[in-house]
């Protein structure tokens, strides 16, 4: 079947179309995204303000229009942490169904966690072992671990790269003080999550998701993405600990001149970087291997594995 996918996530609105069928590999149809960049428009209050809520709404109306025109049988529809934390997250998602006609289903920090986490494994397979996954979003850190599709452990801590920059950046670059203030904040929160994942064992292999770490992985010198999915990209502790301390020091713009960094995400990628040296070096990770599937792709196959149903079932793990 022809099935439409829509991620509003904290930085990027995504609808991207996939032909697949259960037990296929998803392959891409079609991909259209804005980088809305949602957490920009929380006000002190953590509410949505309305110049976010209507960008919001214009793109899911556009891409119900264009998953029409695409020939979608099915349309999957859901929110992360940025609509998540809102104070009016609820109130958010009841306007903009009521003008595009599309449920938005919230996942929840671990749902995320425990998602990404299975597009990892199906990526790597079961001669994988045991598997350690981070994923950095936006608004959250994802780290699941375990040797099923299900994870053992599957945590969510509000450690997004755009969160950060905004929460605890204010000048560009960022003062030392900044920097040092933000790592040890960063470095407390991992820290408390450490023993409850290594009680299940040491992983076999360490991988890594997400846009924010393809970028880290490209600028200390792994393939560019259009070599393709299957090149094989990592990321070693010793290159992260380096970029780190580079990228606090690079204002924006000079960050958006290194190969494979956007310009609408530079200016979070060292709050970014911060966050996988402290992964990395807290669960002793030496290298990481980068995994081109992520949470969308893990939607689309958990769509597969259930029963037709609403993508509420996706939260829990079980139909209702």
């Amino acid at each position: 079947m022809r099935l439409g996918v829509l991620d509003i996530g904290s930085n990027t609105v995504h609808l991207l179309v996939v032909d697949a069928h259960r037990g296929a590999r998803p392959m891409p149809a079609y991909s259209h995204k804005e980088g809305l960049r949602l957490t920009e428009y929380l006000d002190e209050d953590n509410r949505l303000a309305d110049e976010g809520i209507e960008r919001l709404a214009d793109f899911v109306e556009e891409a119900v229009h264009m998953a029409e025109d695409k020939g979608v049988e099915d349309l999957l529809a859901f929110a992360t942490s940025a609509v998540r934390e809102a104070a009016n997250g609820e109130e958010v998602l009841a306007q903009v169904e009521e003008r595009s006609g599309v449920h938005i289903a919230v996942l929840s920090g671990r749902d995320e966690a425990r998602l990404t986490f299975l597009a990892v494994r199906r990526w790597f397979g079961w001669s994988s072992g045991r598997l350690l996954a981070f994923d950095i979003g936006g608004g959250s850190l994802e780290i699941a671990a375990g040797v099923n599709e299900e994870p053992d452990v599957a945590v969510s801590l509000p450690l997004g790269a755009g969160r950060l920059t905004r929460d605890w950046f204010t000048a560009d670059p960022p003062s030392p003080e900044e920097v040092r203030t933000l790592r040890r904040h960063v470095r407390t929160e991992i820290a408390r999550t450490v023993g409850d994942v290594a009680r299940y064992g040491e992983p076999d292999r360490a991988v890594a998701t997400s846009k924010t770490f393809k970028q880290l992985a490209r600028i200390a010198g792994a393939a560019p993405s259009s070599d393709g999915p299957y090149i094989s990209r990592s990321l070693s502790r010793e290159d992260m600990a380096d970029w780190a301390v580079k990228l606090t020091t690079m204002s924006s713009a000079e960050r958006a001149q290194l190969a494979g960094v956007s310009e609408g995400r530079a200016a979070q990628l060292a709050a970014g970087a911060l966050v996988a040296d402290a992964a990395m070096d807290l669960f002793e990770v030496d290298r990481l291997e980068v995994c081109p599937w992520a949470l969308r792709e893990g939607v689309i196959l958990r769509r597969f594995d259930l029963l037709p149903g609403r993508l509420d079932q996706l939260n829990g793990g079980t139909p209702e």
